[in-house]
């Protein structure tokens, strides 16, 4: 059977033709994305007539049993003096004296693969290839050309898909021995648990389908194999060609390498690799990546890609300590190390914002047409607030004016103080008396302040690395840059938020909702899973979440009923009845301290979870405010078989989700309150947001995200089979619409407790 490549120009060329080292000190300052654009459409609006822009060229060339199926994009096509011209144009921070024919072999490699796609195309034997430089500092223009035959274009193409073939090699011996063991994979456990057949079954018709899928399963049904399994096989059947499972847990992310290590144990051929935050990654103590400050950069690309094809014929299961033992043998970058493979790999587990953030998502893959990509997004429900932070974003004026302040006043430095200062004011300027402003709009002025000051750091950050202030210049500029493009992103969903705290004042950026930017991204995936044991109400999450059509199932726990025993104690924890009811919390509390075994209490909020501790006189553990990850593990191992721990902790905290403490390490669950969160100018601006576009407002910004931190909590009571314990709900409104209607179905019908008989 013949096998497919399916590559990009882009790609073919730069694993093919790189060298060199990393350097990612700043050089080329301007937004490629944006900036190259704007340089791409001035240029092509120069272009005569008859002359095409953006031309897609595609070609399908059998190169040693392999069909190599290779697209790119020319930027012009067209016929100057009398000859056929391809034109490739690049932005450059370099002197245009500098650069000639074998400047930057890279750049003539693409425009040659143009070239030669076209001459077959079209029977041509002779063609005029041609680069445009555009100096982004002078503005100028250099364009360089050279005429090249057909024979030439035709060997220079097959010599790269001959450099390229060690990893084809690789990558379609590895698809055969792939389907093969996927053919013969069976589930890997002696028998499925309830509901995991079903949701196994929903998950493989989905990506058959291309459909959306949301899935809410309640603890214990085992999420992660009932959606990573069926999503494998249809892989085998080339449903699917890439598969990301997003988490926001290390603890989940361990949970799905475990799930594929057991498969591998049951015959599964698969490569997988775990994508590691940059400064987590890194080798070094501080994270510089550039020939000079890192023995990992220089020379990187020289040795990069002996180190794949190593890793690759002897790892399946790619994890961080596995990058690191293979970057440290070819003396190559970790972090750069691992985003290559990634493309090498079947399964990609990683963060949600290497899919959602614009700041940091694989392009590589999102803006890759051709490829058939299946997500699977763990915890779902975490991505909601996730999500309108990637995409919210703040102004600082002190940063700002802090900037100015260390700043020459010399020709070089005083435009830039004087570019910082004036964005600096414009912030004060849109600013009124009070202390909160709002406006559904964007200040055009403040974004070309921004456009300004950004420009206005270009040459210093690339001249002037050992200024001592150079970092705090070159953070501002990043701020910057962020903030422009979030602010692309800007429409009807944003609101601007103005605040004044401390003697400062804050340009915020705020997304109310993602609905519209999640859609999009959702569109480059053949078909997205959406899983969590809370969900509830479905329509709420896949309105935020950016999702039309789908299809929704809902799976109850798999484990006996009478294991849980929940229980109702009517009383208000509405705020203003706080300070009244805080005695009566502390006395119940109390009392439940008398019940043996281990309890985790849940508060709204770290200020009420501190008044009621005041008031005890046992023996409590209480969750700080700020836990690093070893007091967070050091916290959690005071719950043991045999003891009998209190502790009070925050609900939506670290504690609330992502905790396992089955058997005795965990008997008693007590949630105060409803969870809803604290009223605040945020909060109120997404309830105004929904109210104005048909939805209940205060359900989407309080109700639904409060509820949701309490399922979560409740949740980390019961998660074997053979668990048994006790929840208790504190708040009369959990007997009242609409926080009863969303209560997990075996939460419904509690006992209530009196008070004085608790």
């Amino acid at each position: 059977m013949r096998r497919e490549i399916k590559l990009s120009i882009r790609d073919l060329v730069e694993y093919t033709e790189r060298s060199g080292d990393i350097d990612d000190r700043f050089r080329d300052t301007f937004d490629r994305a944006k900036e190259g654009q704007k340089i791409h459409k001035m240029i092509q609006k120069k272009y005569e007539v008859g002359f095409l822009p953006e031309v897609t060229l595609k070609n399908t060339t059998s190169y040693k049993s392999v069909d190599y199926i290779v697209s790119g994009r020319a930027d012009g096509i067209g016929i100057k003096n009398g000859k056929i011209l391809i034109d490739e144009i690049k932005s450059t921070t370099r002197d245009l004296d500098e650069l000639e024919y074998n400047s930057n072999r890279y750049h003539w490699a693409q425009v040659k693969c143009y070239g030669y796609f076209y001459a077959l195309d079209n029977d041509i034997k002779n063609i005029t290839l041609q680069l445009t430089y555009f100096q982004t500092d002078t503005k100028k223009i250099k364009t360089i050309q050279k005429d090249f035959s057909f024979d030439e274009l035709r060997d220079f193409y097959f010599s790269l898909l001959e450099k390229y073939s060690v990893f084809t090699e690789l990558i379609t011996n590895h698809i055969v021995d792939r389907d093969e063991s996927i053919k013969n994979l069976a589930f890997p456990y002696p028998a499925f648990r309830t509901g995991q057949k079903y949701l196994s079954q929903n998950v493989y018709s989905a990506i058959k389908q291309n459909a959306n899928l949301m899935v809410e399963a309640a603890t214990g049904i085992g999420k992660t194999i009932s959606t990573v399994f069926p999503s494998i096989k249809a892989m085998g059947e080339e449903l699917t060609e890439k598969i990301f499972y997003l988490t926001a847990k290390s603890t989940l992310k361990k949970a799905c390498n475990d799930q594929l290590y057991l498969m591998k144990q049951k015959g599964l051929i698969i490569k997988s690799i775990e994508i590691t935050a940059k400064n987590k990654i890194c080798i070094n103590d501080k994270v510089k990546c550039n020939p000079n400050d890192c023995e990992f950069a220089k020379g990187h690309f020289d040795r990069v890609n002996d180190c794949i094809v190593d890793i690759l014929n002897n790892e399946d299961i790619i994890v961080e300590d596995i990058i690191k033992k293979y970057a440290f043998k070819h003396k190559v970058c970790p972090l750069e190390l691992e985003l290559d493979l990634s493309n090498f790999c079947d399964i990609i587990i990683c963060d949600y914002n290497y899919v959602f953030d614009p700041i940091v998502v694989l392009k590589r893959f999102f803006e890759t047409p051709y490829l058939k990509m299946t997500l699977l997004v763990d915890e779902s429900h975490n991505l909601v607030s996730r999500g309108r932070d990637m995409y919210s974003y703040s102004l600082n004026f002190n940063q700002i004016m802090d900037c100015c302040d260390v700043l020459l006043d010399d020709k070089k430095e005083g435009r830039i103080k004087k570019s910082l200062k004036n964005l600096a004011l414009q912030i004060s300027d849109e600013s009124m008396e009070k202390d909160v402003t709002t406006y559904k709009d964007l200040s055009i002025n403040l974004i070309e302040y921004c456009v300004k000051a950004k420009e206005s750091m270009r040459k210093f950050l690339v001249e002037e690395h050992d200024k001592e202030y150079y970092d705090k210049i070159l953070d501002i500029y990043f701020e910057i840059n962020k903030f422009l493009k979030i602010s692309d992103f800007y429409d009807d969903s944003f609101v601007t938020l103005i605040k004044k705290e401390d003697g400062n004042i804050f340009y915020d950026i705020m997304c109310l909702n993602t609905h519209n930017i999640f859609k999009n991204i959702l569109k480059s995936c053949k078909s997205n899973i959406f899983f969590s044991a809370t969900l509830s109400p479905m329509n709420y999450f896949a309105d935020v979440l950016g999702l039309e059509k789908f299809y929704n199932i809902r799976l109850e726990s798999p484990f006996p009923k009478e294991n849980l025993k929940v229980n109702l104690v009517k009383l208000s924890t509405r705020y203003n009845d706080r300070d009244i009811t805080k005695y009566k919390i502390a006395d119940i509390l109390k009392k439940l301290n008398e019940k043996k075994g281990n309890k985790l209490v849940f508060f709204p909020s770290y200020s009420y979870l501190e008044s009621v501790f005041e008031l005890c006189d046992f023996d409590v553990l209480i969750q700080e405010r700020t836990l690093n990850e070893m007091e967070r593990l050091e916290f959690l191992s005071r719950f043991t078989t045999n003891s009998n721990v209190m502790a009070f902790c925050v609900l939506g905290g670290v504690f609330s989700e992502g905790v396992d403490l089955s058997g005795d390490r965990l008997n008693t669950v007590a949630i105060i309150s409803v969870g809803l969160p604290g009223i605040s100018v945020e909060n109120n601006l997404i309830k105004k947001y929904f109210d104005d576009n048909g939805k209940n407002g205060f359900d989407y910004a309080y109700v639904y995200p409060g509820m949701n931190k309490v399922h979560q909590a409740g949740g980390r009571l019961i998660r074997t089979e053979t668990d048994k314990g006790e929840l208790f709900l504190i708040d009369d409104r959990f007997s009242t619409y609409p926080y009863k209607s969303l209560l997990p179905n075996s939460w419904k019908n509690p006992n209530v407790i009196f008070i004085d008989n608790l």
